[in-house]
Formats: structure tokens, C-alpha cells, sequence
């Protein structure tokens, strides 16, 4: 095979910087030499085999795609489940405020109890604002239970007022999965009581 000569396949009419840089690839491109020639098989054009091989690939990676999607679908969908699930449990929903009036045990006690979003772990941090709460006796102190289905169910919290007006602002906890019908109530318990104590505020 005789070696081109650049000035036959390059116009006289290029020049310059541009002429130099295709002299040099010209150069390049001869001392590599031609191509080595095709093996036998693929001079004969593609068989029925490597067309069934590409489409059983092209299968496998539309398998993969669609499981990769459908992996993804499920964990979208456990996220959004365990938003809901983290904010609202049983129908309570979250940042509820409810009013509580005081018994014939303090009658000149009034209160409201926050139910704040539920954290991480599932508990359902709340806030208690009070006032008029009768002056504890000696060893005794408030605590907040959750009240379901009409019996008390289970404690969320005490505290003291060591105010003159009976007033406390107070941060509890419900460590519970809560259901729609809970309510919550204020007593008195005396220490080492574990029965619930006397009722002295209860939701209006």
C-alpha cells in the first residue's frame, strides 16, 4: 500500500497554524498503518445468535429497571407511612389543644393540655398550663394520666405547683400509641400510691 501524499489530499488553499495541526495528524494516522482485517465472523455480518443474545441483554436490563423501580416505589411508600404513622396514631392528631375544668375537688382550677407531634421514638410530647390547683399536702403531688374509653388507662407525667395561685406550666410526655377517643385528666397522688388519686381536673 503506497503512503498518501498530504499535499494531494490537502487543498494548497489551507495554510498556517491549521495546516500544520492536520500535517501532524496525517503523520500520526500513517504511522499507525491500515486496520488489521475483520476475524471471518464478523466480516459476515451479525447471526441469529448474537441478535437473540443482544435482545435476551436488552431484556435483562429492562428486568432490572422495572425491579429497581419498583424497589423504589416501595420505600416511597414506607416513608410516607411512617410520616403518617409518626404524626398521627389512631386518629389523634397532632398539635391538639384540650380544655380542662376543674372538679369538685378544685373548683377554681383551670387548665389546657397540647398534644404536640409525636418524636422519633413515638412518644407524644405535651404541654400543661394550669392554674388554680389546690395546694398539695405533704408528700403528695399532680399527675396526668390518659384516660380511654371512659377508665383511666395509663400515667403520662407528675409535677408540683410550689406557686400561691396554683398555677404551673409543665412539659409531660405520652410514651403511648394513641387512639382517637383519648382524653386526659389531672389528680392528686400521694407518693408510693400506684391506683390513680383524686380527679381534680377533667376535660370540658
Amino acid at each position: 500500500m503506497t503512503k498518501p501524499d498530504f499535499d494531494e489530499l490537502i487543498d494548497r488553499d489551507v495554510s498556517g497554524a491549521e495546516r500544520a495541526r492536520l500535517q501532524r495528524v496525517h503523520e500520526l494516522l500513517v504511522a499507525a498503518g491500515p486496520p488489521e482485517e475483520l476475524p471471518p465472523q464478523l466480516a459476515a455480518g451479525p447471526t441469529l445468535g448474537m441478535t437473540l443474545g443482544r435482545k435476551r441483554a436488552g431484556g435483562e436490563r429492562r428486568r432490572r429497571v422495572l425491579l429497581l423501580a419498583a424497589t423504589l416505589s416501595i420505600l416511597l411508600l414506607a416513608f410516607l407511612f411512617g410520616y403518617i404513622a409518626g404524626n398521627h396514631s389512631g386518629g389523634v392528631a397532632a398539635d391538639k389543644t384540650l380544655q380542662l375544668a376543674g372538679t369538685q375537688a378544685a373548683p377554681a382550677a383551670l387548665a389546657s393540655l397540647r398534644i404536640l407531634p409525636s418524636d422519633t421514638s413515638g412518644n407524644w410530647p405535651m404541654e400543661l398550663s394550669a392554674t388554680g390547683l389546690p395546694k398539695l399536702g405533704p408528700k403528695e403531688y399532680y399527675e396526668v394520666f390518659l384516660v380511654r374509653n371512659g377508665k383511666i388507662y395509663a400515667p403520662c407525667g407528675g409535677f408540683v405547683s410550689s406557686r400561691g395561685d396554683g398555677a404551673v406550666d409543665v412539659t409531660l410526655n405520652a410514651p403511648y400509641r394513641l387512639r382517637g377517643n383519648d382524653t386526659w385528666v389531672v389528680t392528686i397522688q400521694r407518693a408510693h400510691d400506684r391506683k390513680a388519686g383524686t380527679v381534680v381536673l377533667r376535660p370540658t
